[in-house]
């Protein structure tokens, strides 16, 4: 059973950090193609950022500089960065794993930032 479940999301105020952290079991996570998604209030989800297998990293233009995605390996474990937030990253942000055949999504953690 893949389970993928989210954690580290809260109340910041703007211009602090956030880091997000996602567990995973239940898939051969090394060679998994693993994304942060997010969806504010209102809008559809769109993707903020993605890590391959081999650890290349692409971002949404809006978290450029700001976020950073990484991959623990050993712990089955990715991570989101989140600098110098904004009122406009405020969103549940999901963790999802591609695996070539399908498309996995944890709960989601939700994530306010006030300004």
């Amino acid at each position: 059973q893949v389970q993928l479940v989210e954690s580290g999301g809260g109340l910041v105020q703007a211009g602090g950090s956030l880091r997000l952290s996602c567990t995973t079991s239940g898939i051969v996570f090394k060679s998994t193609f693993m994304r942060w998604s997010r969806q504010a209030p209102g809008k559809q989800r769109e993707l903020v950022a993605a890590i391959t297998s081999g650890g290349n990293t692409n971002y949404a233009d809006s978290v450029k500089g700001r976020f950073t995605i990484s991959r623990d390996n050993a712990k089955n474990m990715i991570y989101l960065q989140m600098n110098s937030l904004k009122s406009e990253d405020t969103a549940v942000y999901y963790c999802n794993a591609y695996t070539g055949s399908r498309t996995y999504w944890g709960q989601g953690t939700q994530v306010t930032v006030s300004s």
